[in-house]
């Protein structure tokens, strides 16, 4: 990073940065140390990266959409008087995201774009080759482009840089060695940056390519320069680079721009720095990951960093599944009914050194897996093994927005399995709950195998509830199958109910309306006064 950029960071009033929808930033990762208490954060955060979306002009006008609303936000901080500071990795001007902000504002606006570290410097720069020299020719490319087209365009002598590796890495191989040129080419990781790696491009395994990654045939002229050494071993981190920072917009983003200027441009030769995350591997932990109910959305920024580190993921089958598949991760599916096994596996993987994620939908600590863990973890054997919970959305939360508020006021919640405590249990709890005109999260209402207990409870809620208490049923809440229906408590119908579901059942104030949106359960937040 530049001086006058930093300068400029820590005297704005008002920073600005874009980030997928995870939150994390690696601009802002750049900036950070140059921040100052007080100073308004806008981050603008991408509605779509590599999914589809809804939107009625498609992706095209989704993100269309988006700069104008960040222009926007912007324009108001601007037209108050603030200053504003636009982070941007690497050049801004160079595949850089600012770009889109200036041609909306400039021309309303003073702006000044300060230059910056390009990828293909820094990449230069951590190879110890010059890119070019005397009359020789520099030709940067993206590797989204055509395959034909690449392997034309490399073709033609002279340095090349490919940026925007990740996933379309076979494609640029295959082109290089179409072109003759796949012996000369260097493959750089996240230069300068603490997760640094290089490599001869032909012995890099296309399933450890991040986004932030490219490909380099440096100046023929440099070849006298010493080789440089490949960091051997050196692990490529997926999760916190890979699949999160694959943005997708009309300018695209340079692959290799990570962490420039940080300020701690070590001068250390390619390969010396110490293994990424040894240390804390050697440590081992085991964190209990909430999913949330279904999907990347309802994944806490948080939970996926955690499940991106990890080295074991530990959990339900089912629950595994939802997690992406990562080649560098072992995975460790099991059945539901073995959670303490579960829970002493993942101890023993800590213990011997492994970053372990134990995963659970909803959140952890609700019916799930952070109990069970905690309880095994309280053994003598796994006393200096660190355990830690990941919160996640849980599906009371989760059904009752889409409902609207039904636990605007106290409530409780209840699991009907009778497979870990008692039938008379389960009764006299939600009798007490009735009586204390709780609203009411039933989860685990019914299976394949255990049907009578939700009818059981419905008729023993009837004798304290009035019959039209409504009654909330949300059943896969953010997967394909919602559906999310209210009715009331003596209509309640059992037959359809299963693991997938959960039941809010109103207090004696929970109120049902049909607003021009549709159906709204709410709980007012007030209670009359005896």
């Amino acid at each position: 990073m530049t001086v006058k950029a930093a300068r400029l960071i820590s005297d704005a009033e008002v920073i600005a940065y874009h980030s997928a929808r995870h939150g994390r930033s690696v601009a802002r990762a750049v900036a950070a140390p140059y921040l100052r208490d007080g100073q308004i954060e806008e981050a603008l955060v991408y509605p779509v990266t590599t999914e589809t979306t809804r939107h009625p002009g498609g992706y095209q006008g989704a993100i269309d959409e988006f700069y104008e609303d960040c222009a926007r936000r912007l324009a108001a901080h601007l037209d108050a008087g603030r200053d504003v500071v636009v982070l941007c990795e690497g050049d801004p001007f160079f595949y850089g995201s600012y770009m889109h902000m200036h041609k909306r504002l400039a021309h309303r606006y003073p702006t000044e774009v300060v230059p910056g570290v390009t990828s293909v410097s820094a990449a230069s720069a951590v190879l110890g080759r010059p890119l070019v020299e005397r009359e020789e020719t520099l030709t940067v490319l993206p590797g989204t482009l055509p395959p034909d087209t690449l392997a034309a365009r490399m073709a033609d002598p002279g340095s090349l840089a490919v940026l925007k590796l990740g996933r379309t890495f076979p494609a640029v191989r295959d082109a290089l060695a179409r072109a003759g040129r796949l012996d000369e080419a260097w493959y750089v990781e996240r230069a300068t940056s603490d997760r640094q790696r290089i490599a001869p491009l032909a012995d890099v395994d296309p399933t450890e390519v991040p986004y932030f990654s490219l490909a380099l045939i440096p100046s023929r002229a440099g070849a006298s320069f010493p080789t440089p050494t490949p960091a051997s071993g050196e692990a490529v981190s997926h999760g916190a680079g890979q699949g999160e920072t694959k943005r997708c917009e009309p300018g695209p983003v340079p692959a290799g721009h990570v962490r420039h200027g940080e300020g701690e441009w070590r001068g250390a030769a390619p390969g010396s720095g110490e293994r990424a995350g040894q240390g804390d591997a050697a440590r081992g932990e085991v964190a209990v990951v909430g999913l949330g109910p279904a999907g990347r959305a309802w994944l806490t920024p948080e939970a996926q960093d955690v499940l991106a580190r990890a080295d074991d993921l530990v959990g339900y089958g089912p629950y595994l599944d939802r997690v992406p598949p990562n080649p560098r991760q072992r995975r460790h599916p099991s059945d539901n009914r073995v959670e303490a096994e579960r829970a002493a596996h993942a101890l023993e993987l800590a213990r011997a050194g492994s970053r372990v994620a134990v995963v659970s939908s909803g959140d952890p600590g609700v019916f799930a897996m952070a109990a069970a863990v905690l309880e095994v973890a309280c053994e003598p054997r796994f006393a200096e093994v660190p355990v830690r919970v990941v919160p996640g959305l849980t599906a009371a939360q989760a059904v009752a927005a889409r409902a609207g508020a039904p636990l605007g006021h106290d409530y409780c919640v209840l699991s009907l399995s009778d497979r870990l405590k008692p039938w008379d249990v389960i009764a006299a709890r939600l009798t007490a709950a009735a009586r204390a005109d709780l609203v009411i999260a039933i989860y685990n209402p019914a299976s394949r195998a255990r049907r009578w207990q939700v009818e059981a409870a419905r008729d023993l809620l009837l004798e304290h509830r009035a019959p039209d208490t409504p009654v909330v049923v949300g059943r896969d809440v953010g997967g394909p199958a919602e559906n999310v229906h209210v009715t009331t408590l003596n209509k309640l119908d059992v037959n359809g109910i299963d693991m997938r579901c959960l039941l809010l059942i109103g207090s004696s104030m929970t109120r049902h309306t049909t607003r021009t949106s549709g159906p709204t359960v709410y709980t007012p937040r007030r209670y009359p006064a005896e």
